[in-house]
């Protein structure tokens, strides 16, 4: 054992309430997911535990965890809210500074706060938002001063060209689908985690600022399935079960659950966010991918193909998809986790996905994850752009 010293800068030492708070608990089930319920629930069963099995009883009075019929812990609404709020206060503290805080635009009528600026009326524009100030202007300016007869005064002609508006910042209502990569290798320098918290960061920003979105998400792995939000903070990378130099699996889509699970399936979490977005009814349409490697399986009819190394045939399947997302108005953004590679061979996958889809890719490492996704989500670029 090693020890370091150093001098003592005054602080309290903690005790053992601050060591074991609900920030440190959280963090420990955002890192090890389901798991760590399991080690949470075998701790206060534990007699030597009594300080911790009490605090745990404590969270479990206030609503933050729960046991089931069988005595199994699980998080409350309550917990997972609190989780997103932290996640978002962290996400925001990381931001550069300067950027945009929503995806807004002027628009005339009401649905938002008025700013300065008028716009000239058009059939259908509220009339409610007339600028009665700069209409009259515009009336005495084509047809000038009338003229009283008579000792009456005349009354003052308007056509339809004087009409002016307010302008008012109001918001477009966008859908949002988050595919995330669950394949083994996102375990790797805490890739995972990095996801998952800027994943609750988004969920906590959507629900307070702006509700008129929809937001989904969608974990892509052998195969793909949508999570729902009180799950995800228990999600975890599949874990790699088969470590052959080549494998090349065909597997039935209906025993997909029986067989290795950490491959790389974009091409069906693809298939799943397209037929999410059909369902939605938002102004904008978009797909995030935060992924970390090139598709390993694809679907082909009733079946799904395993395939490694990386298989062109995977490739051209999930290329395919994507094209077909953005030809039903869906603007897709990769978010390529690159820390760790040398050889950057997979890199050609994104090129050739953001050329095809005329999308945005983002190479960046786990710390930078959430800048990159936050930033995208509030700038709210309607323009479809590609960034070399």
């Amino acid at each position: 054992m090693r020890y370091f010293y150093g001098e003592f800068d005054g602080s309290e030492f903690p005790s053992p309430d601050k060591l074991f708070g609900f920030d440190q608990l959280m963090q420990f089930i955002l890192q090890y997911g389901d798991q760590a319920l399991k080690a949470i629930e075998q701790m206060m069963r534990d007699p030597k535990n009594d300080a911790q099995s009490e605090l745990l009883e404590k969270l479990i009075n206030e609503g933050m965890l729960d046991k089931d019929g069988k005595g199994k812990i699980r998080l409350t609404p309550k917990a997972v809210g609190r989780m997103q709020r932290r996640a978002l206060m962290e996400v925001f503290a990381n931001l550069r500074t300067g950027r945009r805080e929503g995806h807004e635009k002027i628009t005339p009528g009401p649905g938002g706060e008025r700013i300065d600026g008028t716009k000239p009326y058009q059939f259908g524009d509220p009339v409610s938002e007339l600028n009665l100030h700069q209409t009259l202007h515009n009336a005495l300016a084509r047809h000038g001063l009338p003229q009283s007869t008579a000792g009456r005064p005349a009354p003052i002609h308007f056509d339809e060209k004087d009409f002016e508006l307010h302008l008012h910042e109001g918001t477009t209502s966008c859908s949002t689908i988050v595919l995330l990569d669950m394949s083994g290798s996102m375990m790797r320098y805490g890739r995972y985690l990095a996801a998952k918290k800027v994943a609750l960061a988004m969920q906590a920003l959507v629900r307070s600022k702006f509700p008129q979105d929809s937001l989904d998400f969608v974990g892509f792995y052998s195969g793909a399935n949508r999570i729902p939000e009180a799950l995800l903070p228990l999600t975890m990378p599949k874990p790699v079960s088969i470590y052959d130099y080549q494998v090349r699996l065909k597997v039935p889509i209906d025993q997909l659950s029986i067989a290795p699970q950490h491959f790389t399936n974009l091409h069906m979490g693809l298939q799943l966010a397209r037929r999410i977005l059909r369902k939605r009814t938002s102004e904008n349409k978009q797909i995030f991918i935060i992924t970390d490697g090139q598709p390993t399986a694809h679907v082909e009819g009733n079946f799904v193909q395993l395939l490694f190394p990386p298989d062109r045939r995977s490739t051209v399947a999930t290329l395919k998809e994507a094209v077909l997302a953005t030809r039903e108005g869906c603007r897709i953004s990769t978010f390529a986790l690159i820390e760790d590679y040398w050889g950057m061979e997979w890199v050609g996958f994104v090129d050739q996905l953001t050329k095809l889809t005329k999308g945005v890719a983002f190479y960046t490492s786990s710390g930078e994850l959430s800048n990159c996704i936050m930033e995208s989500y509030l700038s709210g670029r309607k323009k479809k752009a590609y960034i070399s």
